[in-house]
């Protein structure tokens, strides 16, 4: 950017400095060959009354020494006798100007020629010649035209100078501007720049940094609500609780307590991150504690799908049992890491799993799977139910209601997030399949052993 600058400084000054230097070059020849002709004319006229007074060669050379511009001139008297050196006048102009009695002045080979006739007693007619080589009309026009062409240099090198410094001014700030937007995308809240550089540049930079203040105003908005609603919901958590406590103890009460207890640490666990300073990583998400760094991805926390879809699955297979739904669950012994945080993990399985329960009858099938490939591993959920009429609709919605749920726009964050994706079929079961593809985060070493099968049916202990 720089360098366009000065390129189209030196464009411009160059047509603007060839804009006047041309026709000032064209004026400096057009006055010295005026001048030469000039004192060429004025120096002829002058012999006329010398030569009214007398017409002897010796005194009309001694006259003609002390005129300007009379090296060249020759005088051609009556009686053909000429005074001075060999002429350049043609011979029919000399008749033309004695005949006519009328000056003549024509370019010749070699230069410019002025014949001025002059009336003597008893009517005879004389003729002063005087003549301009090209090199007295070009006089001095080539110093001046090397003058004009030494400021023209100075006056480009001038411009491309002023226009370096004016577009580092630019590129720099312009740099320190795109630089901050980078560290602000990877989740650096506290980036702010100072505005430097031509007026809109500041002006973007000034509301660079109102954006920033008012990102990070809305995070602290959201988490402050986050913490708000969750320390709501402690109160009722806290009676439900006690009135667990206080229940007959029967087969399912310690499986409700579980439930209970796992309700709460999930609630806790949304207090502690709300109170956590926040920042914005990759593909909008939202980066807390040590999480909030720059880097690449894959540098954050990490976990095991199959160990976080394992500890999941044991607490919906308690619903499982409870609806009568056959509970089948398929994981693989391989290592799963990813990218990704414990609690995102739970979240999906939760989302998605939870879409199952809400959204299907009593008594319908339900298939959790972990699978590992080459570069990646699927999270699986699929069900006997319906399945989902539009799957690309229900991807863009996000946030809708019906069997797509919120479930859907969790899992395709955390997928972004670990640089996978979320794909809807129509499964084994006859209902919908969900299958959230995440990126492993270490390559896998050699051959990997087989994935064994685990079966769940309502009725089993989990």
């Amino acid at each position: 950017m720089r360098r366009s600058l000065a390129g189209v400084a030196l464009a411009v000054t160059s047509m603007v400095a060839l804009s006047f230097l041309i026709p000032l070059g064209l004026m400096v020849m057009s006055l010295a060959r005026e001048q030469s002709i000039t004192a060429a004319e004025q120096s002829a006229a002058a012999m006329a009354p010398i030569l009214a007074l007398t017409t002897d060669p010796a005194e009309l050379r001694e006259a003609g020494a002390g005129l300007r511009a009379a090296d060249y001139m020759v005088i051609h008297l009556p009686d053909h006798a000429t005074v001075g050196g060999p002429g350049h006048a043609p011979q029919d102009l000399l008749g033309r100007a004695e005949g006519e009695r009328e000056s003549i002045s024509r370019d010749v080979p070699g230069g410019w020629i002025y014949l001025q006739p002059v009336i003597l007693p008893q009517d005879r007619v004389a003729v002063v010649e005087n003549f301009v080589p090209d090199e007295d009309l070009t006089r001095g026009v080539a110093l001046s035209w090397s003058v004009m062409a030494g400021l023209a240099v100075v006056l480009l090198a001038g411009s491309v100078l002023v226009a370096d410094r004016l577009g580092s001014a630019v590129v720099t700030a312009a740099g320190r501007l795109a630089e901050a937007s980078r560290r602000l995308g990877t989740g650096n809240l506290d980036t702010r720049v100072k505005p430097k550089g031509p007026p809109e540049l500041k002006e973007a930079g000034s509301a660079f940094n109102t954006m920033a203040d008012r990102m990070t105003d809305l995070l602290a908005v959201e988490r402050e609500l986050v913490a708000d609603l969750s320390h709501r919901l402690r109160t009722p958590l806290t009676a439900l609780h006690l009135a667990v406590e206080r229940i007959t103890p029967r087969t399912d009460t310690s499986r409700v307590q579980a439930a209970v207890a796992e309700l709460e640490k999930e609630l806790n666990a949304i207090i502690a991150e709300a109170r956590t300073p926040l920042a914005v990583g990759p593909l909008g998400r939202v980066l807390r504690g040590e999480d909030a760094v720059d880097g690449p991805p894959g540098a954050g926390e990490r976990c095991e799908v199959a160990d976080v879809v394992r500890r999941r699955a044991a607490f919906w297979a308690v619903l499982a049992e409870q609806q009568a739904r056959p509970y089948d669950l398929r994981i693989t012994d391989e290592t799963t890491p990813v990218c990704l945080p414990d609690s995102d993990i739970t979240a999906v399985v939760d989302a998605l799993v939870g879409n199952v329960f809400r959204y299907t009858p009593w008594g319908t099938a339900l298939e959790i799977s972990v699978n590992r490939t080459a570069h990646t591993v699927e999270l699986a959920v699929h069900d006997a139910g319906p399945g989902i009429a539009d799957p690309d609709g229900a991807l863009a919605r996000g946030g809708s209601t019906g069997s797509t749920g919120l479930g859907l726009d969790i899992a395709h964050r955390a997928a972004l997030a670990a640089r996978g994706a979320v794909r809807i079929t129509r499964g084994p079961l006859g209902g919908a399949h969900v299958a959230v593809t995440l990126r492993l985060a270490t390559e896998p070493a050699a051959d990997r052993p087989r994935s064994r099968r685990r079966s769940r049916t309502a009725g089993r202990g989990h």
